[in-house]
């Protein structure tokens, strides 16, 4: 990874943007298969007494494994050579915790270049874990990282010797999921492994991260032993803090066993044993005295702290440095944090229920487990639960997110057996492209509902880090429409839902019976109905509230008979009669009985109450029809989604008599080439020409339409006479390249004489509209006819390639009419995108023209999207026009800027936040 200010690295005759400083990038918090974390870094000079030491601790079978020969002490030249490397020919990662003499070395990881060919480059690997992880995870881990470190220098293949006894190392090679190789000979197991991600090895790292981040929160919240930690002087809000979770344990400690600091026991006895262990701390005290409680805490088993205080990032440089030893602390001794200014951790598991929180009272158990990122939120939300009648699960405040996320706690509640419903309130989201990824996987199996504050990035909460972004607002709402989650506006939204879908079945469809009573009201809830997008069946039945038992059941009778309806919508709103419980429970046991998906807005009730439950169905009420409407239309629109087919990814076979991999090999070659030239002091890269960008693009199966730059009118003549009659005139400026109205294209010039008018005609143009130099025209011989559309991607610092499409015209200038998605894209999201505009009937037969050929046009855009998620240096690419004839597309005319590589928030490897 490029960083400003570093020398160049040259790699035989191509200069790579790659730095021989210590890259300090590749360092990373690391989650290991126990839950417990650890921290990755590269190897430097001064770990020779560490490394020493990790050697000779190491048994004589796992020195054999790794050198093939009995070696109990490093000598000192190789010992030299091991620790001094630079970073791109040789390098070397680490994986340490802390020890009695500082950092203990626990895990290595290291690569010799040793083919040196551009694109291809070559390096042999080799591992050693120490004793004591072996079986933990850490051998995969290090793979990944080391990989990805490989990927950033050019490296693109593995070769590994290994002894056949040492099945674990072949299987952590064949397990990963990459295209993997191996042979015997002379005793000895040659590995070759291609370092290109694949499916299988995107999937074994996306299951094996879920594991090992859902262990690390079973961690969390199977805590039975809590230290509370209060500030060492009183008077402070952290002392009210502490207190408040004195308090609230008092009133209700669950199954948990709270001690005290400075009360109960001392540093003494944590530090020596005598509390039978620590599960959880909880701290509410200044930032220096937080960290040494962490410090202090080694060695007691404690899997996480829960840090309630502030005074951390939000205060400005100083809290953030202050954070991050926080976080470096915490992962070096296996621990997780929560917070800073959290409101808390509460469960309801049976028999286990945690208590470490702010809250007095919990709510009383349920199926929802909630996430909240604001304690002042936690609070709202924990007090609206409560007045609900809802119940939770799991409640957790991440407070300023520096280390667990939402992203954790959908990873723990996916396999929660106690949790059917989750509910996340978000003020940031500082991955997008992991949240989208663990969100859609989630939402496959239980309903996941958010609530994203300030999802226009127009605010940035104080103490949260989150990463500029240059993508439009509606990007965020794309990645949440991705990942098949309900979007609340908001936690009266966010609750709406929750009651629907933690009570109710998912309905089957979208049709939708209406019980009312009174016909204006049945017009509004019908009216309600149409507007969410769902179907109203059959007339309304009208129910006074004083109406006979007989007729009230005959009338629910008819409303939940076998296929009368999918979803029933109920509202009683007497005007002068007092309200009955008749109609309630003749709908509670009709919905019973039925399995029908019902929702109630009946004057008096609210919430989840007992007038509305027989046997273990509860109906949810809701104050207003049109709240019990909205929340019912997006269970249906989420139960059609979890019906859908979401397609498979897009991975178009790149280039004709070539593989997949030597293609991206020939485009990572062109683009480290294009970059090596790249003068250190252009922060903003380069743009391709012509000639490059076709180079490139054909690494990936595009065809750019081929073009000549002229400056005269002979040379437009000669270049049509080489291309062919008719051609295109265009002025070459990006200002009027496609604007016919300033005169700045020409089309279906069949002759020289007028060729020749119509380029001095367009040069003097150009020369009044344009500033200096003289312009420059692009000939090019005429494509079919067709529908022009533009595609287009953008790197961008949140969201990674962010990829766009749009029927070229006023549409997308004027109107902004664009569909975006985030790579990879299935091919269930490109029909999506190309579909997705207003303009879109123009490409299947609009007012009687042909219909386009769109299948051609969704393979453009597939490429482009494999091209932007391959290729982080792909600053933007734009393709327009693309004209999609009846048969068949022409991409003519490419814009491409490359700039050195940034680090993607969802890289392809497993690390925490830090």
């Amino acid at each position: 990874m490029d960083q400003p200010g570093r020398a160049d690295r040259r790699v035989g005759t191509v200069r790579l943007p790659y730095s021989t400083e210590y890259p300090v990038e590749w360092e990373a918090d690391v989650v290991l298969r126990d839950g417990s974390t650890t921290h990755v870094r590269p190897i430097r000079p001064e770990d020779a007494d560490a490394l020493q030491r990790f050697q000779m601790a190491q048994s004589e079978r796992s020195t054999y494994l790794r050198f093939f020969a009995a070696l109990q002490r490093i000598p000192d030249r190789m010992l030299t050579q091991f620790v001094t490397v630079d970073h791109v020919q040789r390098t070397a990662l680490v994986a340490v915790r802390p020890g009695s003499g500082g950092e203990d070395i626990v895990g290595v990881a290291r690569y010799d270049v040793t083919d040196d060919l551009p694109g291809r480059r070559t390096a042999e690997v080799a591992f050693n874990i120490a004793d004591a992880l072996q079986g933990h995870g850490l051998g995969s881990v290090l793979l990944e990282h080391i990989a990805a470190a490989a990927r950033e220098r050019g490296v693109h293949r593995f070769i590994a010797e290994v002894l056949p006894q040492n099945r674990a190392m072949l299987g952590v090679f064949r397990e990963a999921g990459y295209a993997v190789e191996q042979h015997l000979d002379d005793g000895v197991v040659t590995v070759s492994i291609d370092l290109d991600p694949t499916d299988r090895s995107r999937e074994v790292m996306a299951d094996r991260e879920h594991r090992t981040e859902a262990r690390s929160m079973q961690g969390l919240l199977s805590a039975r032993h809590v230290l509370l930690v209060g500030p060492a002087q009183g008077g402070t809000v952290d002392e009210l803090l502490a207190d408040r979770v004195r308090e609230a344990h008092a009133a209700d400690p669950g199954d948990t066993e709270l001690r005290v600091l400075g009360r109960d026991v001392t540093w003494a006895d944590v530090g020596g044993g005598g509390l039978g262990g620590v599960d959880l701390a909880v701290v509410a005290a200044p930032p220096d005295e937080v960290i040494d409680a962490v410090r202090r805490l080694r060695g007691t088993g404690a899997r996480g702290v829960v840090v309630l205080s502030a005074g951390w990032a939000e205060t400005g440089p100083d809290g953030v440095a202050r954070r991050r030893e926080l976080l470096r602390t915490a992962h070096a001794q296996g621990m997780r944090v929560v917070g800073p200014a959290s409101y808390g951790l509460l469960t309801n598991v049976p028999g286990a229920r945690l208590r470490a929180s702010l809250a007095l009272t919990a709510p009383k158990p349920g199926r929802v487990g909630l996430f909240s990122q604001s304690s002042p939120v936690a609070v709202t939300a924990a007090e609206t639960v409560k007045r609900r009648g809802l119940g939770l699960s799991t409640l957790v405040s991440a407070g300023h997110r520096a280390d667990v996320s939402g992203n954790d706690v959908m990873q723990y509640w996916q396999d929660d057996p106690h949790t059917d419903v989750v509910c996340l309130y978000l003020e940031t989201l500082g991955n997008p492209r992991k949240f989208s990824r663990i969100a859609r996987r989630l939402a496959q199996v239980k309903p996941v509902v958010v609530v994203v504050a300030g999802r226009h990035g127009s605010v940035v909460p104080p103490g949260h880090t989150v990463r500029a972004t240059r993508a439009p607002r509606r990007m965020l709402d794309e990645v949440l429409r991705q990942s098949g989650v309900i979007r609340a506006e908001n936690t009266h939204q966010l609750m709406d839902v929750a009651q629907v879908l933690a009570h109710q079945p998912l309905p089957t469809g979208g049709r939708v019976g209406i019980l009312a009573s009174s016909p204006s009201l049945a017009a509004l809830v019908a009216d309600a109905v149409a507007a969410a997008g769902l179907t109203v069946v059959g007339p309304p039945e009208p129910l006074s509230a004083g109406a006979p038992d007989d007729e009230i059941a005959a009338v629910v009778d008819a409303l939940y008979a076998p296929g009368a309806c999918d979803a029933v919508v109920v509202v009683s709103v007497p005007v002068v009669l007092p309200r009955t419980d008749a109609i309630a429970r003749a709908v509670a046991d009709a919905a019973a009985r039925t399995g029908r998906t019902t929702v109630v807005s009946a004057l008096g009730l609210h919430g989840m109450p007992d007038e509305l439950a027989s046997g273990d169905v509860r109906i949810p009420a809701f104050s207003t029809p049109e709240d019990a409407v909205w929340a019912l239309g997006e269970v249906v629109r989420y139960a059609q989604w979890r019906t859908q087919d979401h397609g498979t990814p897009v991975r178009p076979a790149l280039r004709e008599g070539m593989s997949d991999g030597a293609a991206r090999a020939q485009a990572r070659t062109l683009v480290e080439a294009l970059l090596g030239s790249l003068p250190s002091d252009a922060p903003d890269g380069m743009v391709l020409d012509q000639a490059a960008a076709a180079g490139l693009l054909a690494c990936y199966g595009l065809t750019l339409w081929e073009s000549r730059s002229v400056r005269t009118a002979d040379e437009a003549v000669a270049a049509a006479e080489e291309l062919g009659w008719p051609v295109a005139l265009k002025i070459a400026a990006p200002a009027l390249r496609h604007r016919a109205d300033l005169g700045g294209v020409r089309l279906d010039i069949a002759d020289a004489e007028d060729l020749r008018e119509d380029a001095e005609r367009m040069l003097a143009a150009a020369s009044s509209l344009l500033p200096a130099p003289d312009p420059v025209l692009e000939v090019q011989a005429m494509a079919p006819t067709g529908v022009a559309c533009v595609v287009r991607s953008v790197e961008d610092e949140l969201f990674g390639p962010v990829v766009s499409f749009g029927v070229a015209g006023d549409a997308v200038d004027l109107l902004d009419d664009v569909t975006h998605g985030v790579p990879p894209l299935t091919d269930v999201d490109v029909a999506r995108m190309v579909r997705g505009v207003r303009a879109a009937p123009r490409l299947f037969g609009y007012q009687g023209a042909p219909a386009a050929d769109v299948a051609a046009l969704e393979d453009v855009l597939a490429r482009v999207s494999v091209m932007a998620e391959d290729l982080p240096e792909l600053a933007s690419l734009e393709l327009y026009p693309v004209a999609v004839a009846e048969h068949g597309v022409s991409v003519l005319h490419a814009a491409i800027r490359l700039r050195p590589a940034e680090r993607r928030t969802d890289a392809p490897r497993r690390a925490l936040p830090g």
